[in-house]
């Protein structure tokens, strides 16, 4: 009787790929962790539980079916474990890299609930999929026949980018208009290189291209091409834009502070090699100051870590709550932290002045609604935070979209965000996925509403014909 290659959690101890030393990485902005090798992968897969009602895959917002891509790969099935991976998520390579996993599908992990570490899921997940780029397994979009169909999508984002692929594998006619000069949204300029190797978002925008999907960049909607021309254009729109509108501060920063989004795109323009001259002014620049980062969320920790390795002298990061209330994932707080980052927690900003940030320490007080506990000031508290370079990281909200493209009709929330139901907002055959419905969130939510939207529009596209015959 063969050896069940599964259920050895009991045996086998948790490892993760290794990680390159800090003091290494931060000199450079090259992904941070290793790849593992085939059998590393399948001796992790192997701790799998293969439980009856498997956690990790529920609380994964694309209810991937990872208890059978793990067993798969376990006994060596690499391609077949990538088929099942691919089947219900489109970029499996990239949420690999970049999901929480440490909230999601690992801090579900029921080994992780017994105490026997849990499975290190998306190592194993970006393993397969890079295998499957370098074996050849990742085909081109061939669709079975072309519609006449089309689909005009705004914003080349994650939810964007997985709608286009979804709906032009069933033959529909895409194109997608983005304000930037590279497709990828967020995947491409706002999360460094150290987490997303952007050759790893390239591939996927050239897959798409060769697929047939067309993209017109540098396009800003309301100004290069009205929304109501996108309309009169195609059979049906997917407004994908995301939330790109920065929180300001409480009080005056005299235009001192950068948008952390500005920051980041800076530095990873520098990457592909552009003339950024926000960069080479100093403006976008850490080398050589002292830089402040407020906020707590991922967005905080990139510029963080971003900072340390354009040569700050000193990287701070100001959060009004404790380390165990950040909303950043905790991994990434660890990560920073080796690379030299310093946390000050318990402190708020209050304003920008010309020698930092004018900050007041707080303390934790009775919980709210959603039971986190509410940070109060103590008095008499206030002082300055010294800083040469202040990025503010405090979320992102919608813009006004039925203001900035002149659209009657299309209703938003009391947020901003776009309402919409079953991303079928009020406008007929008009569809809106991810942040922008969402507000701020995850690119694997984004990619599960991109994927939902295109099955929408699809099904829209079926009962038309039906009642045409």
């Amino acid at each position: 009787m063969a050896e069940n290659p599964m259920l050895k959690f009991v045996t086998v101890d948790r490892d993760m790929p290794e990680k390159r030393d800090a003091q290494v990485r931060k000199e450079d902005f090259d992904e941070i962790y290793a790849d593992y090798a085939t059998a590393k992968a399948a001796e992790q897969s192997s701790r799998c539980s293969q439980c009856g009602v498997p956690y990790c895959q529920s609380h994964c917002p694309l209810h991937n079916n990872i208890p059978d891509w793990l067993k798969l790969t376990a006994e060596g099935r690499l391609q077949e474990a990538y088929e099942v991976s691919q089947a219900t998520n489109t970029f499996p390579e990239i949420c690999g890299r970049i999901c929480p996993q440490d909230r999601l599908c690992e801090g579900n992990c029921v080994i992780e609930q017994s105490g026997h570490g849990t499975v290190t899921i998306g190592s194993v997940e970006k393993y397969i999929t890079d295998t499957a780029w370098d074996k050849g397994w990742v085909k081109p979009i061939v669709p079975t026949s072309e519609r006449a169909e089309s689909v005009g999508i705004i914003g080349a984002g994650p939810g964007g980018l997985a709608a286009a692929d979804h709906l032009r594998r069933a033959g529909i006619q895409v194109t997608v208009y983005d304000r930037y000069d590279r497709a990828g949204g967020l995947l491409t300029y706002g999360i460094p290189g150290f987490k997303l190797e952007k050759d790893v978002v390239m591939k996927r925008i050239g897959q798409l291209e060769q697929g047939g999907v067309e993209f017109v960049l540098n396009c800003n909607v309301g100004d290069d091409i009205s929304f109501a021309d996108i309309r009169q254009k195609h059979q049906a729109v997917l407004i994908a834009t995301g939330v790109y509108k920065s929180r300001d501060l409480p009080g005056p920063d005299g235009g001192s502070a950068v948008r952390a989004l500005d920051y980041l795109t800076a530095s990873n323009r520098k990457s592909f090699g552009d003339k950024v001259n926000a960069f080479e002014n100093g403006e976008l620049n850490a080398e050589g100051k002292r830089v402040v980062v407020i906020g707590g969320g991922d967005t905080a920790m990139d510029c963080v870590r971003t900072a340390i390795r354009q040569g700050a002298t000193s990287v701070k990061c100001l959060y009004r709550r404790d380390r165990a209330n950040m909303p950043g994932s905790q991994r990434e707080v660890a990560n920073a932290e080796e690379e030299g980052v310093e946390f000050v927690w318990l402190t708020a900003p209050v304003g920008v002045s010309e020698k930092g940030v004018i900050a007041q320490k707080m303390r934790l007080g009775a919980p709210d609604a959603t039971g986190r506990q509410v940070p109060e000031v103590i008095a008499g508290s206030d002082y300055t935070e010294g800083a040469d370079l202040v990025i503010k990281a405090l979320g992102f909200e919608p813009e006004d979209l039925p203001k900035l493209w002149g659209v009657d009709g299309l209703e938003v929330t009391g947020w901003g965000t776009i309402r919409a139901k079953h991303h079928q907002t009020a406008l007929d055959g008009v569809y809106a996925v991810g942040d922008i419905v969402r507000g701020a969130s995850l690119v694997v939510w984004a990619i599960r509403d991109g994927r939902e939207a295109a099955d929408a529009i699809l099904e829209r596209f079926a009962l038309a014909q039906i009642a045409a015959e």
